[in-house]
């Protein structure tokens, strides 16, 4: 028998242990395990209290199980398509075999290639990279930055926020009819909201963007850990996402879909990897033959870790299965929205209304406070922790407040006292891994200090709202 079936064979004994320890106190209608479910921080009013993490939306913790099976895998670390050695080949197995499982979870096509990136924002420069000479982009204004900015040597058509999904189809017609009907086109948009946590008729879209000529790629980073993802149901070209938003924060990501723009292009980092052989000319410079595989984009030595733990991630989610993870997930929602009914200061902020299917991100208003403030008081009093500002949104964002574009507002907390005015909102995000005690907490929290205010006073510090301790 080979050294490298036996050195794949050793490691998968090592995070198969660690992978039923990982998953025996999951309860399958019960939160998975997540790292950091037990941590404590200090109030400050005084005392200590179990962290809510609400702001997956932004990154989600690790799987204990993605974790375990980074930690088994590890000793056996190695160089990856370069070595001759044991481990060397034993990674290298485990890079490929990644490949296959992100493939398989994503449901692609026999032809498709599943390139390895840093993030979907990374993915997203990626194709922008690759789309042919003259190709006419569509985005909707309601794209994530990610989304919404890396077109920048493409004809670019940015398009209005829509109020339903047949309006976003429509909108989406009517802008594909009165291109160039002979110049290649493709249309981005986002699976899941990662503002209103809205599901996107992407379906249907990708429909609009075929009978037009055009093809599309689907922003999947809030989608993929909350719902399944099938390219090839959804008939997308490309799909995009991120292993720190599904539960493998090691820093990788991954865009996967058609072949041919991304082997007709040169290759997004030129180096070692990419290349297939090099070699001096009688002039003195360099002929060089790039893959055409997926390799071809990945130059550099590959986030091994990273991508093993998308793997990881892609595997644990399937074996708990998307029904269970979903309904769960909308019990969390439901009990959410409830609470925040029940309090008439709060504004949710919506595109296509409250029956609208969602992702577990909400994002809310509440009046007479500055978003940042409130954020800080939730995490301060509370030990809850979300999100304030744009949430890298701006144009969405804008949209759902009504506000003008010169008002001022940004990413991060924006340069204003608590009690102000001020243009952002409060994001509470959650998934598989949240206890319901964590959202119920929240709703508590939101109704203690709306009807009872702050215990503390705070002021603003580098761009923060943080507690005045002076």
């Amino acid at each position: 028998m080979s050294a490298r079936p036996n050195a794949a064979t050793e490691t998968a004994s090592a995070t198969e242990t660690a992978s039923a320890a990982g998953s025996a106190d999951a309860c399958c209608t019960g939160p998975l395990p997540v790292l950091g479910r037990d941590v404590t921080v200090p109030l400050v009013t005084g005392g200590e209290v179990t962290y809510a993490a609400l702001d997956y939306a932004a990154s989600a913790p690790a799987l204990q199980r993605v974790w375990d099976d980074v930690a088994a895998y590890a000793p056996y670390y190695g160089s990856v398509h370069r070595g001759a050695g044991y481990l060397s080949q034993l990674s290298t197995d485990l890079f490929e075999q990644s490949r296959a499982t992100v493939a398989g979870f994503l449901d692609c096509r026999e032809d498709d290639q599943v390139v390895f990136t840093r993030s979907t924002t990374d993915s997203l420069n990626l194709l922008a990279q690759v789309v042919p000479a003259g190709c006419q982009v569509f985005v909707f204004e309601t794209e994530h930055h990610a989304s919404l900015l890396p077109w920048r040597d493409a004809q670019v058509t940015y398009l209005n926020a829509p109020r339903t999904p047949a309006q976003a189809v429509e909108t989406l017609e009517r802008a594909l009819a009165d291109r160039d009907p002979y110049g290649p086109a493709l249309v981005c948009v986002t699976g899941a909201s990662n503002v209103t946590g809205e599901l996107w008729p992407v379906r249907e879209l990708a429909a609009a963007a075929h009978a037009h000529g055009a093809r599309i790629v689907l922003d999947a980073a809030q989608l993929a850990p909350h719902h399944p993802v099938s390219v090839k149901d959804l008939d997308v070209d490309w799909v995009a996402f991120s292993g720190h938003k599904l539960y493998a924060p090691f820093g990788s990501g991954v865009l996967a879909g058609r072949a041919d723009w991304l082997r007709a292009a040169e290759p997004y980092l030129a180096g070692g990897g990419a290349s297939r052989t090099v070699a001096r000319r009688a002039d003195g410079g360099v002929d060089v033959e790039w893959h055409t595989t997926a390799a071809r984009h990945e130059a550099g030595s590959p986030n091994v870790i990273g991508v093993y733990s998308i793997a990881s991630a892609c595997k644990a989610l399937t074996e708990a299965g998307f029904d269970t993870l979903v309904a769960r997930e909308r019990q969390l929602i439901d009990t959410v929205r409830a609470g925040l009914a029940e309090v008439p200061e709060v504004r949710v902020l919506s595109l296509f209304g409250d029956d609208a299917p969602r992702v577990g991100v909400i994002s809310f208003v509440v009046d007479g406070w500055n978003s940042s403030h409130f954020a800080a008081a939730l995490s301060a009093e509370y030990g809850i922790g979300v999100r304030d500002g744009l949430f890298c949104a701006h144009p969405l964002v804008r949209t759902l407040l009504g506000s003008d574009a010169q008002d001022p507002g940004e990413c991060g907390a924006p340069e204003a006292e608590p009690g102000e005015r001020s243009l952002n909102a409060i994001r509470v995000s959650f998934g598989a891994g949240t206890p319901d005690e964590h959202v119920e907490r929240f709703v508590g929290a939101v109704k203690e200090l709306v009807r009872d205010g702050a215990q503390w006073k705070y002021r603003t510090e580098d761009g923060r709202c943080v507690p005045d301790c002076g």
